[in-house]
C-alpha cells in the first residue's frame, strides 16, 4: 500500500482539529543547584581496579608560582588552554584494588587548604569503599595537599592501613630542628605533616621505606627526589599493563608539557625536580603507559605524546567500567 504526503497530512490535521494544545509551565526560574558529585573515576587495569578520587580543586596564582620562566609566557599558555590565573588546580587521590589489597596514594588536603579541598573521604565513599577497608596508604610526598587527608578531626581517617612514605622525606618533614630553623612562612609545612603522619607514628601504623622499593605485589615506590627530599611516584602493574602515579612531578599542565624546564616555587630543588619530570616525560612517551598526577585536571589519567622538543597531554577516553 503507498501513502501519498498529502494524505497524511490531511490525517494528521483531522485528528488534531479541534485540540487545544496546552503548553507546560516554564521552569526557568528554578534555584540552581550550585554544587558538584563527589568525584571519582574508575579504569581497569589488566587485573587492577584503579579509582581516581577527587578532593576538590584550589586556585593557585601560577602566574606568581612557576618559576624558571617569564609571568608573560605563563599567561600565553594558560590562555592557549582557555584558562586564566588564579588556575582552578586538581588535587587528585588514586586507589587501587589488587584483589587483596586496598591501597590508597595520597589522602587530599582535608583542612589544611582551606574549604574547596577537603572531599577525598566522600568520594572516597561514592565510590562504593569506605575508610576503614583502606589496608595501605603510601604517600608521594609530605606536602599538606598530599598527607592532610591523613587526619579526620583528630582521629585516624584510616585507622586499619599502615601509611608509607620515603625515609628522606620523613626525616625532612618531621624534624623538630628543621623546622625551627626553617623562615616563618614555610613552619606550616612542617606542622602540617607533623600533625598528620605523628599519630600513625604514635599508633605503630607508620613504616618508611628508603628509594626503590616493591611495597605490596604490583605497586613499586620509585623514588623521584627533587620537589621534595623523599619525593616518591608509584609503578602500578598488572598483566602487562602498566601505570605511574607521579604525584607533583608537575602541576600546571597547560605550562610544564610545552616547557618541561618550568618549575614551581614548592620545589626543594628546583633542577632537581626539573630533571626527574624530563626524565618521566621521555619515558612515558616511549612505552606508551597510563599516567596519573595529582594536579593534572581531574581524573588527572592519560597518556604523553612528544611533540618535537614539547609534550602533549592525551587525557584517558571515558569508557564505564562495567
Amino acid at each position: 500500500m503507498k501513502f501519498r504526503l498529502s494524505s497524511v497530512a490531511f490525517a494528521l490535521a483531522a485528528l488534531t482539529a479541534g485540540m487545544t494544545v496546552v503548553s507546560a509551565p516554564a521552569l526557568a526560574d528554578a534555584p540552581m543547584a550550585k554544587s558538584a558529585a563527589p568525584g571519582y573515576y574508575r579504569v581497569m587495569l589488566g587485573d587492577f581496579e584503579v579509582t581516581a578520587l577527587s578532593d576538590g580543586v584550589v586556585a593557585l596564582p601560577v602566574d606568581k608560582l612557576l618559576t624558571n620562566t617569564q609571568p608573560e609566557k605563563i599567561i600565553k599558555a594558560l590562555q592557549k588552554h582557555h584558562l586564566s590565573t588564579p588556575t582552578a588546580t586538581s588535587v587528585n587521590g588514586y586507589l587501587i584494588n589488587t584483589g587483596s589489597k586496598l591501597v590508597l596514594i595520597d589522602t587530599g588536603a582535608a583542612t589544611l587548604f582551606g574549604t574547596t579541598l577537603g572531599r577525598l573521604a566522600n568520594s572516597l565513599k561514592a565510590a562504593g569503599y569506605m575508610p576503614e577497608q583502606v589496608d595501605e596508604v603510601y604517600i608521594t610526598h609530605m606536602h599538606g595537599d598530599h598527607v592532610g587527608g591523613l587526619m579526620n578531626g583528630d582521629q585516624l581517617a584510616f585507622p586499619n592501613a599502615i601509611v608509607r612514605a620515603d625515609q628522606h622525606d620523613a626525616d625532612f618533614w618531621l624534624s623538630q630542628a628543621n623546622m625551627d630553623k626553617a623562615p616563618a612562612d614555610a613552619k606550616g609545612a612542617f606542622q602540617g605533616a607533623m600533625a598528620s603522619i605523628n599519630p600513625y607514628v604514635k599508633a605503630g601504623k607508620f613504616k618508611t621505606f628508603n628509594g626503590d622499593t616493591e611495597l605490596v605485589p604490583g605497586v613499586k615506590a620509585i623514588a623521584a627526589r627533587g620537589h621534595t627530599p623523599g619525593h616518591s611516584v608509584y609503578a602500578v602493574e598488572s598483566k602487562g599493563q602498566k601505570l605511574m602515579l607521579w604525584g607533583d612531578l608537575m602541576h600546571v599542565a597547560a605550562v610544564q608539557f610545552e616547557n618541561p624546564t618550568v618549575t614551581i616555587s614548592f620545589d626543594s630543588d628546583s633542577k632537581a625536580a626539573m630533571a626527574q619530570r624530563l626524565k618521566a616525560y621521555a619515558d612515558a612517551a616511549k612505552q606508551g603507559y597510563m599516567v596519573g598526577a595529582t594536579h593534572l585536571s581531574f581524573p588527572g589519567l592519560g597518556y604523553v605524546r612528544k611533540e618535537g622538543k614539547a609534550y602533549a597531554w592525551v587525557p584517558v577516553n571515558y569508557v564505564p567500567v562495567k
